[in-house]
């Protein structure tokens, strides 16, 4: 896991480090530095500086370019500096760097151009010059470096009106949510974090890697049955919806994602329609009006008999029957009970009590404008906060939330996971029913529903990255997401054994 540190985070542990361990003039030589030997350089090379250690940082890299033999131009947007700042850019007056006060020109005669402009301490909306240079910047066709995070990004939500568009974003100390969230995967082509010494004053949140979904998929024993991978209930589907449940089926059964028997709950007015798709899975018709669920509490009992996961809501539409099964499985179930889709506006309907006397461990898999009606907030102040904000949430209920989005917050309350894996391809109707038939999968064997909702949400995005290389972000569909889990699944076990 890589630490992703909060702005407010990640400034106060700057701060402590400059006065008790390493002097800032140090550290803005480190990121010099480590900026320096991430890129291949492209002369000639433009700098373009604001006013804070941002800008320190780049005239620190300036006098390694000049001392490399890299011609490279300064450009700054007024004489204004940080303390060590000033002490870098008079070494480059020194050393014959060239300076300049950008006077609005553009930069399309330079190979690079380094944004050296905000830090990740920018909020709010750019005006003026420093948007004028950043336009200018996007404009230039040169390789773009962003020193830190792109200026007009804001480093804790990811959001900016106006912004640099990166080719490479050198992350310094450690990166921030902005890296990850909301804008960020439209704005950097890539990014890499260097280690300059600065240590967290708070845990921060985790990035989610490979390596951290590994030891679930070690060799299984030949010495099991399928009631060792747990049984596990799929309830979804209507007469509107039918073919959500039947993706998360096949996230399920067909693509073997893990689970050792797969219960399909349905509307029996689809169960002739739907059952010769549905091959590995067993097939449990559920009382049903004019293809809306009646809730019946000896189906609901066997419906969840042995199994240790069951995930509800997709495509099971919002009528009475859906609800009351939905409160009766939050009553009685004492598994784990994933809701997604409809599923979470008819939860959105009830009481925080009762989903904080909830008899099983609930696992919430929100998309915004879900999180919006289950939160109360309007989508505009989660975007703002989606980590917080879902930690919050998560706190409130007792439940584990999945926020999906480009880049998906897993959280307890109290452990956070960022997810990074997915694509624009999965911008697609089902895409979240593939998800939670897989994370009811995972669930079903995995230690515990935290580690499982992000490995899950880990497995589906590159399944979704597997789908847009074979087929295109414009024409792959959520089924190809889910024909791709088994590749997956195959690589992460053959790694681990």
């Amino acid at each position: 896991m890589i630490p992703v540190l909060s702005v407010d985070n990640m400034r106060r542990s700057d701060a402590w480090t400059c006065e008790h361990v390493t002097p800032g003039r140090e550290l803005m030589a480190r990121a010099a530095r480590s900026i320096f030997e991430a890129v291949d350089w492209r002369p000639p090379v433009a700098v373009v500086c604001g006013s804070g250690n941002n800008a320190g940082d780049g005239y620190a890299l300036a006098l390694l370019l000049r001392e490399h033999g890299v011609d490279c131009t300064v450009f700054l947007l007024k004489e204004k500096f940080s303390a060590d700042g000033r002490y870098y850019y008079e070494q480059c007056l020194a050393q014959g760097v060239e300076t300049r006060l950008w006077g609005g020109e553009d930069f399309t005669g330079f190979s690079t151009v380094v944004d050296c402009l905000l830090g990740t301490g920018f909020r709010g909306e750019l005006r003026g010059e420093l948007r004028a240079a950043i336009e200018a910047i996007n404009r230039s066709g040169a390789y773009v470096v962003a020193a830190d995070i792109n200026s007009g990004l804001d480093g804790e939500s990811g959001l900016g009106e106006c912004c640099v568009r990166s080719d490479l974003t050198v992350s310094i100390g450690g990166y921030q949510p902005g890296h990850f969230l909301n804008m960020a995967k439209d704005v950097m082509r890539q990014k890499i974090n260097c280690d300059i010494g600065i240590r967290p004053l708070e845990r921060p949140c985790q990035l989610l890697e490979r390596a951290d979904v590994l030891p679930l998929f070690a060799a299984r024993q030949n010495f099991a049955n399928k009631g060792s991978y747990g049984f596990t209930a799929l309830v979804g589907g209507s007469e509107r919806y039918p073919g959500a449940i039947r993706l998360a089926a096949m996230a399920n059964a067909a693509m073997r994602a893990g689970a050792g028997v797969v219960r399909v709950g349905l509307p029996r007015s689809l169960y002739h329609d739907l059952l010769p798709l549905i091959l590995e899975s067993t097939v449990f018709p559920l009382s049903d009006t004019d293809g809306q669920l009646r809730f019946d509490e000896a189906e609901a009992e066997a419906l969840i008999q042995k199994c240790k996961t069951v995930a509800f809501g997709m495509g099971i539409g919002l009528g009475d029957g859906a609800a009351a099964l939905l409160r009766w499985l939050m009553e009685h179930f004492t598994g784990t009970l994933i809701v997604d889709a409809d599923g979470l506006t008819l939860l959105s309907r009830l009481e925080r009590t009762d989903l904080r006397g909830a008899a099983c461990r609930l696992v919430l898999t929100p998309h915004l404008g879900e999180f919006s009606r289950l939160t109360g907030l309007d989508r505009d102040e989660l975007q703002r906060a989606p980590i917080a904000q879902a930690e919050a949430c998560a706190r409130d209920t007792g439940a584990v939330v999945l926020l999906k989005g480009p880049t998906t917050v897993v959280t307890d309350g109290s452990d956070t996971w960022l997810v990074d894996t997915g694509c624009a391809g999965m911008a697609t109707a089902g895409s979240g029913d593939v998800l939670s038939g897989l994370l009811s999968a995972l669930c079903a064997w995995a230690p515990e529903p935290l580690t499982a909702a992000a490995a899950a949400a880990w497995i589906n995005g590159r399944a979704g990255e597997l789908a847009q290389r074979r087929y295109g972000s414009i024409t792959m569909l959520a089924s190809d997401t889910a024909a791709c889990i088994r590749d997956v699944v195959a690589e992460l076990e053959q790694e681990a054994d």
